[in-house]
């Protein structure tokens, strides 16, 4: 394909037969399932939480920032729809459903706002598919989020998704799960070039603030569980590379920042501690 293709231009023809279902394996960490511990959710198991205690124990700041990353997509959202006017929105590697979801905030205020989430977690599809079975305009994609092509081509989103008309493309918390061998800019940029003018991206990446001090102490200590442990995966990357995956668009005020300092609903009455600074996440518009 050439940059810009339409959506619908995929080689994936409508009728191809969905993949079949996959077992959910509870001896190993679900990267799904440990979010979801970080929620409070209750869709998760032993192996997952043993994962989450063991963050949690070091350093509790990531159960608030998993909170506020979820409140910072509500307010993302909300903007998306009431400003940028957008209607129709892919969420990828969204993970399992939890308070507040994407289709949830964006349906609240333009209630036929189309939704097309993407994930291939078995038990992200087994839940999805059960919640989402009677919402008409929220629909679930068995995709790898790594394949622009295949996930935009799938017959799902050629379906659902109107070619031509601006998407708000959501990338919360995802591309920090892949490696540099699977060159993520490269991914994002692949999206972006998919996806019509007018279009935003949403990026949210843990960030090593480089600060040589207990920020950076912290990133080292979370990479290492994630990436090294049982997760597999799990990257802190640079302010300077996290901004790399918005070259060519139009960031939105105030730029890539903290998620507390996204445009909040009120005034921020806790202090800010090291750990606000693990996550970075920001809006731009496809020129």
């Amino acid at each position: 394909m050439t940059p810009d293709t339409p959506i619908d231009a995929s080689p994936f023809a409508d009728d191809a037969p969905h993949p079949p279902s996959r077992q959910i394996d509870t001896s190993k960490p679900s990267v799904a399932r440990v979010y979801d511990c970080f929620l409070d959710g209750k869709d998760n198991y032993a192996v997952d939480r043993a994962v989450f205690n063991q963050v949690n124990d070091v350093t509790p700041a990531i159960a608030r920032l998993a909170k506020a990353q979820r409140s910072w997509l509500g307010r993302v959202t909300r903007f998306l729809v009431n400003s940028a006017h957008i209607d129709q929105f892919l969420d990828v590697g969204a993970g399992l459903p939890s308070a507040e979801n994407t289709h949830q905030a964006a349906q609240r205020l333009n209630p036929s706002a189309r939704v097309i989430y993407v994930d291939n977690d078995p038990i992200v599809l087994a839940h999805g598919r059960a919640i989402l079975e009677e919402n008409d305009f929220t629909h679930l994609v068995d995709a790898d989020l790594t394949k622009p092509d295949e996930v935009l081509g799938h017959p799902l989103a050629k379906r659902f998704l109107e070619a031509g008309t601006p998407i708000g493309l959501i990338q919360s918390s995802t591309l920090h799960h892949v490696s540099d061998d699977l060159r993520p800019h490269d991914i994002v940029r692949r999206y972006m070039e998919l996806l019509p003018s007018g279009s935003y991206l949403v990026l949210s990446h843990f960030c090593d603030p480089e600060d040589g001090g207990e920020g950076s102490h912290l990133a080292r200590f979370i990479e290492d569980v994630f990436a090294n442990g049982p997760m597999g995966s799990g990257y802190f990357r640079t302010r300077a590379q996290i901004e790399e995956f918005f070259e060519g668009l139009e960031m939105v005020e105030p730029g890539l920042v903290r998620l507390r300092d996204w445009w909040p609903d009120g005034p921020l009455l806790q202090p800010a501690t090291t750990g606000d600074g693990l996550v970075l996440g920001g809006v731009a518009r496809k020129p």
